[in-house]
């Protein structure tokens, strides 16, 4: 009955060892939990991204202005009839 026990107790120490630190243990979960964590994080951050750009896209596929305004700010168009005036801070050229 002796061994019985020792052997038991054994056992059931190696079961929480494994439980603990074996595959699939506690310690793995714990890891796999904040990976999760940082996924989910990453993912909210390209929702609101993808969300953004779906809005710009609705914008310049219906409405004028939003076409007009890029044009204007990224290319430098300008309409007929229009004059552009670049104006060009003294400061900014001396390098302060």
């Amino acid at each position: 009955m002796k061994w019985l026990n020792i052997i038991l107790a054994v056992l059931i120490l190696w079961a929480l060892f494994q439980q603990q630190f074996g595959d699939g243990g506690n310690k793995e979960l714990q890891e796999k939990q904040a990976l999760l964590t940082s996924q989910q994080a990453e993912i909210e951050a390209l929702k609101q991204r993808n969300e953004k750009l779906s809005a710009e896209v609705t914008s310049l596929k219906n409405g004028l202005d939003a076409i007009e305004e890029r044009a204007r700010a990224e290319l430098g168009m300008i309409k007929e009839d229009e004059t552009f005036i670049q104006v060009i801070n003294q400061s900014n050229q001396d390098g302060h």
